[in-house]
């Protein structure tokens, strides 16, 4: 099987042309989905008109290095949050200076480091410059890793597409 899947192919088209229709801009802040959103992107044919560039934040070190986390940040992390995706999201896209950033930080499994969150369980933010991140909190409840990793990068570009669509129709978020 290869990646993106078959299945993927209509959404990461319909990403593309958002991102050409309104003259944006992507960066990725990523990490548990491993640069599998980076890779999705990345296969489509002209990508290089919209993508900025991304990363992948696995560790606290990344995040501090690449994201503009303080050691304050580093010091209070107790996991993925919401506002984790948004901080990777929002600092990523001021480097990159980009019209939008998808954060993504999560549990992909099979265990959990931190005991109160299960795996399968995903954070994303989509940063923008005209208005505060949107969020939202994915759990597959399942504890296979490569199969939490697709959905998390499946997720985060759909509700990227939808942050596109409601941008294209005027509609407010």
């Amino acid at each position: 099987m290869g990646y993106p899947t078959a299945e993927m192919e209509p959404l990461l088209e319909s990403v593309s042309s958002l991102l050409v229709d309104t003259a944006s801009t992507l960066s990725i802040a990523e990490s548990t989905s491993g640069g599998l959103i980076s890779a999705a992107l990345l296969s489509l044919n002209g990508a290089s008109k919209w993508y900025r560039g991304g990363a992948v934040l696995y560790t606290l070190e990344a995040r501090s290095e690449f994201a503009g986390w303080t050691e304050e940040d580093t010091r209070n992390y107790r996991g993925p949050t919401e506002d984790v995706a948004s901080t990777l999201a929002v600092n990523v896209r001021e480097k990159l200076n980009s019209t939008y950033t998808i954060g993504e930080a999560g549990v992909a499994g099979p265990h959990s480091l931190v005991r109160s969150l299960p795996p399968g369980l995903t954070c994303i933010s989509i940063a923008r410059e005209d208005g505060p991140p949107v969020t939202k909190t994915i759990m597959t409840g399942s504890r296979d890793r490569a199969l939490n990793m697709q959905a998390f990068a499946e997720e985060s570009l759909k509700l990227l597409r939808d942050v596109l669509l409601a941008k294209k129709e005027g509609h407010k978020l």
